[in-house]
């Protein structure tokens, strides 16, 4: 008799375990995703906000509405000043006038040692990250690094050209890898691997990069491999 209640105060605090738990798994993510574009919202205000000029501040124009005494702030009004900024630059810099204006700002830089390091080396990584074209990864795909029978997670970008596709002592194509590190995937290695020794995975890019951030935690369905190859199949 005396360990029925043990027993139920050992369930009961189970159940209140696992429902502490299920709502921390809910609750995470949401929480989470709300600080960060929270944070990053701040982060572009402060960056954005003292280039205007102090009488035409959004807090000194509330307050002649408001009040002297009025504490107002919209948070990501500079989100929205720095994305319109952006488009009419983008607008401009499509245009005869930008065009010729980018050409001459980019031969000043050129005539400068180490801003022309520092220019060129930031716009080829703008281009490639933020351009609208075809440059991206293709696939996904398994290699062995760093040695044989370890297996780790990389992108196909393209097949090696120039140089690199001539000096390598292979006669079989060569595939540029990137290989990302974990959790961190911006940074990691660039491989140059035989075609042969590439196996292409049928996951997409996407799913591929959620398995390497979370560590390979979260694997992708497989309803969603199955619709990736289907897709794949399709475009071929």
């Amino acid at each position: 008799m005396s360990d029925e209640p043990d027993h139920h105060r050992r369930g009961l605090l189970a159940r209140l375990r696992a429902n502490f738990l299920t709502g921390l798994v809910v609750l995470l993510p949401i929480s989470l995703t709300v600080y960060l574009i929270w944070s990053v919202t701040g982060w572009i205000d402060s960056w954005v906000l003292p280039f205007i000029p102090s009488p035409y501040r959004p807090e000194v124009l509330l307050r002649h509405v408001f009040g002297p005494g009025a504490a107002v702030t919209i948070r990501g009004l500079g989100v929205l000043i720095f994305l319109v900024f952006t488009v009419v630059i983008g607008w401009l810099a499509k245009g005869l006038i930008g065009r010729t204006l980018i050409r001459r700002a980019e031969r000043l830089v050129d005539r400068m040692p180490v801003v022309r390091s520092i220019y060129n080396g930031l716009k080829q990584i703008a281009e490639t990250v933020f351009a609208q074209s075809e440059k991206s990864f293709e696939r996904a795909c398994l290699v062995e690094y760093p040695r044989r029978g370890i297996w780790g997670i990389g992108f196909v970008s393209t097949a090696a050209k120039g140089e690199i596709a001539s000096r390598v002592p292979s006669e079989e194509q060569i595939l540029s890898v990137f290989l990302p590190t974990t959790p961190n995937p911006t940074s990691g290695f660039l491989l140059y691997v035989p075609a042969s020794e590439v196996i292409i995975l049928d996951m997409t890019v996407e799913d591929a990069a959620k398995l390497i951030i979370s560590a390979g935690l979260v694997y992708p369905s497989p309803k969603a491999v199955d619709a990736a190859a289907k897709a794949l199949k399709a475009k071929a």
